[in-house]
């Protein structure tokens, strides 16, 4: 397999690259699909973005006026994440890791029939994938309110990691920590986003204060030696996605992304989509990206690939 790899990249070959395996430990539910998928079952025709975006808001209102509005309520939502599976299943993606909120839980009508129809859709439409369902807090979140549910919606032993997500400004990241420790005996695996558009002490900071196993993005790690190192020698694993980082403008472009950095100095890495919706990039395309803008060799981008299978088996 992992020739197969290096040769797929060396031959520039995207066919061959989703024929091996891969994981996608960094992907938005509703937001995992190809735009091909919603295409053809919307009968439109939806363009990617073309420029970077300035802002998640921005990034926002692009996906709701082209995406969400040809696949609206409920019905929409449930092909969304149809999509997601499909997606995972054609690109060989053996590790999926996909982020749920709590509203998408109350959309479905609670715990038991929402687990009912993603194990369904998992089984139905990408059976090989070994599944790692996340629960998703927005920054944003009243942290009464989730202390409020969380035993409950943990008590299943469903939900396999925790993650904060949206604006990293929103409120400390210390204001989690309650949460974090009720996920943390619950057995979870411990990520929140962070470092993306903030700093290396925020990265510092997030892991210290919640304890956490792995980072969504992280990126900003790489301005600081010294933060680098511990998340080195703690085995801090860093969740990647490249060409979001791009189309947010937190990097400059493949050829300048931080994963260079932050792999020469020995921190976990995994490359994974986002937002594969929006930012209209594969799995597979991402080590092509990579690979092609000379950034990192085929055998590095293995040992990338082989970091993001180590739960696979």
């Amino acid at each position: 397999m992992n020739q197969k790899f290096i040769a797929a990249l060396q031959n520039h070959s995207l066919s061959d690259l989703q024929m091996i395996d891969k994981s996608d430990l960094h992907n938005h539910a509703g937001r995992g699909g190809h735009i091909e998928y919603i295409e053809q079952w919307a009968n439109v025709k939806i363009m990617p973005p073309t420029e970077p975006f300035n802002s998640l808001d921005e990034m926002q209102y692009w996906f709701d006026h082209h995406v969400k509005c040809h696949c609206p309520g409920l019905e929409g939502y449930l092909k969304r994440i149809e999509a997601s599976f499909v997606q995972a299943r054609q690109d060989h993606i053996k590790v999926l890791s996909m982020s749920f909120g709590i509203d998408e839980i109350d959309k479905l009508g609670g715990m038991n029939p929402f687990i009912n129809i993603m194990n369904g859709m998992r089984d139905t439409f990408s059976p090989d994938t070994v599944f790692f369902p996340e629960l998703a807090l927005t920054r944003e979140s009243c942290i009464d309110s989730i202390l409020q549910r969380i035993d409950e919606i943990l008590s299943y032993q469903w939900f396999k990691s925790i993650d904060i997500c949206n604006n990293e400004f929103a409120q400390p990241i210390k204001h989690f920590k309650g949460v974090y420790q009720v996920a943390q005996k619950a057995g979870l695996i411990r990520r929140a986003h962070v470092g993306e558009f903030g700093s290396a002490d925020d990265v510092m900071e997030a892991v210290e204060e919640l304890e956490l196993q792995e980072v969504h993005h992280g990126i900003a790690a790489a301005q600081s030696p010294q933060i680098m190192k511990w998340l080195a020698n703690h085995n801090i694993q860093l969740n990647v996605c490249p060409t979001s980082n791009v189309m947010l403008r937190v990097a400059r472009s493949y050829k300048e992304h931080p994963i260079r950095t932050l792999f020469d100095n020995n921190v976990p890495v995994t490359i994974n989509t986002d937002d594969l919706l929006i930012f209209n990039s594969t799995i597979s395309q991402e080590y092509l990206h990579l690979y092609e803008a000379e950034l990192m060799t085929a055998d590095e981008l293995n040992v990338i690939r082989e970091t993001g299978l180590h739960d696979a088996y």
